[in-house]
């Protein structure tokens, strides 16, 4: 028996195209709307068979305070980038690191390397062709060690939680 594919793959998906069109062209007038509305279903039907299967959440209590430490991470990066720059007599410390992925699954390395790139001061910069590792440019760094642990800790080891396990 064929099963009926679903006219709109992904509900929450097409609700914010709809949200992001109307910003753009920042009118709610009626032919906005319906043309809004027209691209928020078409857009994930034709590319629906083009995207990889999302894992499911596991832990959404530990996502949820995963999602609260970036936002509190990214506010810290900012200060310390911030004062970096603007503190004359410090010596910056760039360097790449050779970070060892526990993590998997394609989705969840790349959260991880988004993550590190969302963070002012750190930047994913290459996935080894094997999934093993993940090379990572930071603007100071004092240990690789250190970088890795802090990294280990409070990304990939939530995001294992979260979606692996």
């Amino acid at each position: 028996m064929i099963t009926p594919r679903p006219w709109l793959p992904t509900p929450l998906l097409s609700i914010l195209l709809l949200v992001v069109w109307l910003l753009m062209v920042r009118s709610v007038a009626f032919g906005h709307i319906l043309l809004g509305g027209a691209l928020a279903v078409a857009i994930p039907l034709v590319t629906h068979r083009f995207w990889d299967a999302q894992p499911h959440v596991k832990k959404p209590r530990l996502l949820l305070r995963f999602v609260l430490r970036v936002l509190g991470d990214i506010i810290v990066a900012n200060v310390q980038v911030a004062w970096l720059i603007i503190n004359p007599w410090r010596r910056l410390r760039p360097h790449f690191v050779e970070y060892p992925l526990m993590l998997e699954n394609r989705f969840t390395i790349t959260l991880l390397a988004n993550t590190i790139s969302l963070t002012p001061g750190t930047v994913s910069a290459n996935l080894r062709l094997d999934g093993k590792s993940l090379l990572i440019h930071a603007l100071d760094v004092e240990d690789d060690e250190a970088l890795i642990a802090t990294i280990r800790e409070r990304y990939e080891r939530p995001l294992k939680e979260i979606y692996e396990c």
